[in-house]
């Protein structure tokens, strides 16, 4: 079945960069795009006069999809794109949405900030119990900002991609992962940077040099190992590995500096309290300046 990109929309600064990217990315896989806004408010086909305090919202809810259609059909004239005003609140809309959807794009407001409603609490949220992979976009990304910098030091289309960039956990490895992570590689002819971070057992101060390195070489076969399938089914996509040793969501987030993509997994939970995104991906979010996939798995 061929599945929709889905982004969710608002009318901020984050979910118009997320609109966008999801444009992009729905171009570069061949899928067509839905664009939804969702607002409770917004009234049923055969409901009388709204009140008088209620035609500015709801003109603004109808206002901010009819821009956001507009605005992406001028700049990507080839995409093919629906959209639908859902009268549930956003967060129930947006889980609904990712049921069917190929990938969930929503704005991401990062580490602070006051922005729309989606780009908050609602994102954190709907990417912590999406049953499909969730793209979180901050505000102000852009298509020149998914390549290299040139020798003016601004990013161009016309330069080399940036990389994408993986975290890896070798003690729960997840296929779902690494396979979503060599396909965005491979449909944006982009390097794949897998990163995993290790620490010694014992930790660096009551280990020695032999110890760490005997660490470090066990890390690496590992990781080569937990790889080479993947390498096999994409043989076009070139592939660096990045051992750190250090805390996981502290290494991953600095070594997915300058890449294009971030992919990070999420652990399916069955629990209905509790933490839903590990600390890895939880900083990943909040820290990472380039879109971030969270991708479930078992």
């Amino acid at each position: 079945m061929l599945r929709p990109m889905v982004v969710g929309v608002d009318g901020s600064r984050e979910s118009s960069a997320a609109a966008d990217w999801a444009a992009r990315e729905a171009l570069r896989r061949d899928l067509p795009l839905r664009i939804v806004h969702a607002w409770e408010g917004l009234p049923a086909d055969d409901a009388e006069e709204p009140l008088p305090e209620l035609k500015v919202p709801q003109y603004w809810a109808r206002r901010v999809l009819r821009t956001t259609v507009e605005q992406l059909g001028v700049r990507y004239p080839k995409l093919y794109a629906a959209c639908e005003q859902v009268r549930l609140p956003p967060g129930p809309a947006l889980l609904a949405e990712a049921e069917n959807a190929e990938l969930l794009v929503l704005g991401s407001q990062g580490l602070g900030g006051v922005s729309g409603v989606l780009a908050g609490s609602v994102a954190m949220a709907t990417a912590a119990h999406a049953p499909r992979p969730v793209v979180l976009v901050r505000a102000g990304y852009t298509g020149a900002d998914e390549h290299l910098p040139q020798g003016d030091g601004k990013a161009s289309p016309s330069a080399p991609p940036r990389d994408v960039a993986v975290a890896v956990d070798l003690a729960r490895p997840s296929g779902s992962i690494l396979e979503f992570a060599f396909r965005a590689a491979e449909f944006r002819h982009a390097p794949l940077r897998v990163v995993h971070a290790w620490r010694h057992p014992l930790g660096p101060a009551r280990s020695g040099a032999g110890e760490r390195a005997a660490t470090w070489a066990a890390a690496q076969s590992e990781l080569a190992a937990a790889l080479q399938p993947w390498r096999e089914k994409f043989p076009g996509v070139f592939v660096h590995e990045t051992l750190a040793q250090g805390r996981a969501p502290h290494e991953v987030t600095k070594a997915a500096g300058g890449s294009g993509l971030l992919v990070v997994g999420r652990r399916i939970r069955r629990a209905a309290t509790g933490s839903h995104l590990g600390p890895v991906t939880h900083a990943a979010i909040h820290h990472v300046t380039c879109p971030v996939v969270v991708v479930p798995h078992d």
